[in-house]
């Protein structure tokens, strides 16, 4: 079992309350080690939100699951290198990967791309009603995770419950990013494969994603410090 020693904190605001979210980003600055701005900051200007976060210092975590057909994703990428982005997620289709790595290199990106493998949210019932066939949710995640980083993705988003068997396999080399976190006595909400920090640390994730438990906290900094705390205890 691997222990990753500088795991980051990712606070995801993702709110299209244009103040609650100036006020969020203000708020945790120096407290979180990254920012997800995500799809529903498209309508409420997605340009707005990257700016304020790099205003507030914050490195940027642009979380859009970029998905489509080779040429248009790579327009998209490079479209997007003008922004100061740290990460940038797309789907885990090997083809999709590799339209993104043409995309950040046309427009001189500097930033990580990573690969989508399965969503938080979905579990073995959803799976299956998707069409994939019926398999263990933690092999599905590793073979999605081996094409992505095969066609040369950075990094890729899994659960926290799959990461030990990705580090396993490829090593400490490519990133390990965590959503569905929740700390110890929190609502698992809409996710079904929840972990908490110090299970994600110890299962070697290289970012933590966390949502709502920092941004509907009543006070988000204490909140940030508490899972920040939970992440040394490993």
């Amino acid at each position: 079992m691997m222990k990753n020693d500088h795991p980051k904190l990712v606070a995801a605001l993702d709110t299209n309350n244009k103040e609650q979210f100036a006020h969020l980003s203000k708020s945790l600055s120096g407290e979180v080690d990254m920012v997800k701005v995500g799809l529903g900051h498209l309508g409420a200007g997605l340009d707005e939100a990257l700016g304020c976060v790099a205003r507030d210092g914050h490195e940027i975590f642009l979380d859009l699951k970029l998905f489509d057909i080779h040429e248009t994703v790579a327009r998209a990428v490079e479209g997007l290198c003008h922004f100061p982005l740290g990460l940038l997620t797309v789907h885990g289709d090997p083809h999709v990967v590799r339209a993104a790595i043409e995309g950040r290199k046309r427009g001189k990106g500097q930033f990580g791309l990573l690969a989508i493998t399965l969503l938080t949210s979905l579990d073995h019932d959803d799976v299956l009603a998707s069409g994939y066939r019926d398999q263990p949710m933690d092999q599905l995640v590793l073979s999605r995770a081996s094409h992505a980083l095969d066609a040369g993705a950075d990094g890729v988003v899994a659960s926290a419950q799959e990461a030990q068997l990705i580090r396993a396999k490829f090593g400490h080399g490519p990133m390990v990013v965590t959503p569905g976190i929740r700390p110890v006595a929190t609502s698992r909400d809409d996710q079904k494969r929840v972990v908490t920090p110090g299970d994600a640390v110890r299962a070697g994730a290289s970012h933590l994603v966390v949502g709502r438990p920092i941004m509907l906290a009543s006070d988000p900094v204490a909140a940030a410090r508490s899972i920040r705390l939970q992440m040394r205890q490993t």
